[in-house]
């Protein structure tokens, strides 16, 4: 297992646009020492559509460098072609990555038989962990359970990240013997009702903590105490219904100052209307006292 809580960590840019390794670093060790066990690189969060493959490479060395010793590092390496990913796949393994994080095929469609072999050309590639992401809401196709079946017979596909609230769609997954990843961060405790392993998370860059702490409460038997540290994180769900998601938690990342920067077109930053939503959003977790009229 990758770990409970891996964050789909953002790529900080400069003010010319290019990355900024030094803050992206500095953003990896403080979400390990702040609840999580893992970092997905080049994730959607992490703007991997608008990276070129060294800029991808460059923040998996980082990371690796950074954290790697003391959390899993899991390379985004899935695109919409399997000879890319499959390339992906095969630098970042040599670059000593844990796992891969690998969306269904976006924009093409492709029928089931031609996701499964997809996925086996990309696992063929590397002994290690292969993530199975099903992401309807932006690849606009589901994975349904049988394609899922079939995808849990490739050797070292050992997991999902189920952005689906079909919680039965989610323990059939959990039967099939794959680990459950929550995709959407208001999945995390009701996925682990069902014998999930945690979630691949966005909100953890700024209530890690508590969201860990969650984990520990239900894990131990604390489910009442896990589920009332649940309601207590809804502000955070509304701060990523704010707007798009990388937007509005690169704009709260700013406003608690790590600083990552802005966003990479067609990713516009947040409206002054939108910061003053994602601030109210962090007044309530605690984060920011209220501004002053």
């Amino acid at each position: 297992m990758l770990g409970e809580i891996l964050t789909a960590i953002v790529t900080p840019f400069r003010a010319d646009g290019s990355v900024d390794l030094g803050r992206f670093r500095a953003l990896a060790s403080y979400l390990v020492d702040n609840g999580s066990d893992g970092l997905v690189v080049t994730g959607t969060t992490g703007e991997s559509p608008t990276l070129s493959d060294a800029e991808r490479l460059a923040l998996y060395e980082a990371a690796l460098d950074e954290v790697g010793d003391r959390a899993s590092v899991v390379a985004g390496t899935g695109t919409y072609s399997t000879d890319h990913s499959v390339d992906l796949t095969e630098r970042a393994h040599e670059l000593g990555v844990h796992g891969f994080l690998v969306v269904t095929p976006y924009y093409s469609k492709p029928p089931a038989r031609g996701i499964v072999r997809h996925f086996e050309a990309i696992a063929s590639v590397t002994d290690r962990s292969v993530i199975v992401y099903n992401i309807p809401g932006r690849v606009v196709l589901n994975l349904d359970t049988e394609t899922i079946a079939r995808l849990a017979e490739i050797p070292n596909v050992t997991a999902v990240k189920q952005a689906n609230p079909d919680l039965d769609q989610a323990r059939a997954i959990v039967e099939l013997g794959l680990d459950l990843y929550a995709g959407d961060d208001d999945l995390v405790f009701p996925f682990l009702e069902l014998g999930g392993v945690g979630g691949i998370c966005v909100h953890t860059h700024v209530v890690g903590p508590r969201v860990k702490e969650m984990v520990r409460r239900y894990r131990t038997g604390d489910v009442d105490g896990a589920r009332a540290l649940d309601r207590e994180l809804a502000p955070a769900i509304d701060l990523l219904r704010v707007v798009v998601n990388p937007i509005a938690i690169k704009c709260a990342l700013n406003l608690l100052g790590h600083e990552v920067g802005g966003l990479r077109l067609p990713l516009v930053e947040a409206t002054e209307e939108e910061r003053a939503e994602v601030r109210a959003c962090l007044e309530r977790l605690g984060l920011l006292a209220p501004a002053t009229v």
